[in-house]
């Protein structure tokens, strides 16, 4: 597909704020400029720009909407629906893991609520369990346990979701909407948050830049933490994605609202990773999905 080329803006009144948000190494470099309360996201889309964008029929890719978004200059390489606003799921993880690490030490210790383990799952946590921010992450985005995430999410203290809300803002996230930290549906109506396959796939490209050692996590078999003289392990729920080339980190979603969710941070060169995003795709589909925009990118790429 072609991508529109965005020219950059001009201000010529004094009231112009631009904001330059630039990961090192080709992991992002988008430009915001602010004028009075709005915000333009102006981008470079040089036709001859490496990678070049994808032609991939849309019909290839069963998710509602999906994209593949070049951080190193904020370019989307490939798009269906890209601003479609869609339910999360579970993707959701990593807005919260990001709200609560601008805020909070990994080493910050979080005791365990009653409220903290209401969310579905049981992965062995207790009231009254001490356990790291760190390993409860290590859970909420290895395993995508709900209950590490909702304690993880207890570390901001009160109008928590009011905070991750405002952390996404704060973010230029402006299509993402967050009812409850994990993403869980709060009825059979109404999902537990709301987004973008463009706005996740940003929010994917800044929790990597911040934060590798979490994200690289995620292509781990499982997670083990200690909690005492017990030792709480779940399975990784990204390993039918373990035999793709290059893949750096993934984070699953899915819900009954969502359907299959999906996001993978991939390398197709040496220092130039990129992000897949598919939401609202099947339990199962959503792995197929992924592995054909990544497949597809790559196979593009070694034949320009």
């Amino acid at each position: 597909m072609k991508v529109p080329e965005i020219h950059p803006i001009l201000a010529a009144t004094g009231t112009l704020l631009l904001v330059v948000v630039a990961f090192v190494s080709g992991i992002e470099a988008t430009t915001l400029l602010k004028q009075g309360n709005e915000v333009v996201e102006a981008k470079a889309a040089a036709a001859d720009a490496f990678p070049a964008p994808l032609a991939l029929d849309q019909s290839r890719v069963r998710a509602k909407a999906a994209v593949i978004y070049d951080p190193a200059d904020g370019r989307l390489l490939y798009a269906k629906n890209s601003g479609l606003q869609l339910p999360l799921a579970s993707l959701t993880k990593l807005m919260t893991a990001t709200a609560v690490l601008e805020k909070n030490s990994p080493a910050t210790p979080v005791s365990i609520t009653a409220d903290d383990l209401k969310p579905e799952g049981d992965w062995g946590l207790k009231p009254g369990d001490t356990l790291s921010l760190s390993q409860l992450l290590k859970m909420g985005l290895i395993a995508s346990s709900n209950d590490a995430m909702a304690a993880a999410a207890a570390s901001l203290g009160n109008n928590s979701i009011q905070k991750i809300n405002a952390e996404a803002k704060n973010l230029g996230l402006n299509n993402m909407r967050f009812l409850n930290p994990t993403g869980l549906d709060e009825s059979t109506t109404t999902a537990g948050a709301y987004g973008s396959a463009y706005d996740v796939a940003r929010l994917a490209s800044i929790f990597y830049a911040r934060h590798p050692e979490y994200f690289t996590l995620t292509t781990a078999d499982g997670v083990s933490v200690q909690d005492g003289d017990r030792t709480l392990s779940a399975s990784a729920t990204a390993i039918p994605l373990a035999d793709v080339p290059g893949l750096i980190g993934a984070k699953t979603g899915y819900t009954d609202l969502a359907g299959g969710n999906l996001v993978a941070v991939f390398d197709i060169s040496i220092g130039h990773p990129l992000v897949a995003v598919v939401l609202g795709s099947t339990e199962e589909g959503r792995f197929d999905d992924i592995k054909t925009l990544i497949n597809a990118m790559r196979t593009s790429t070694t034949t320009h």
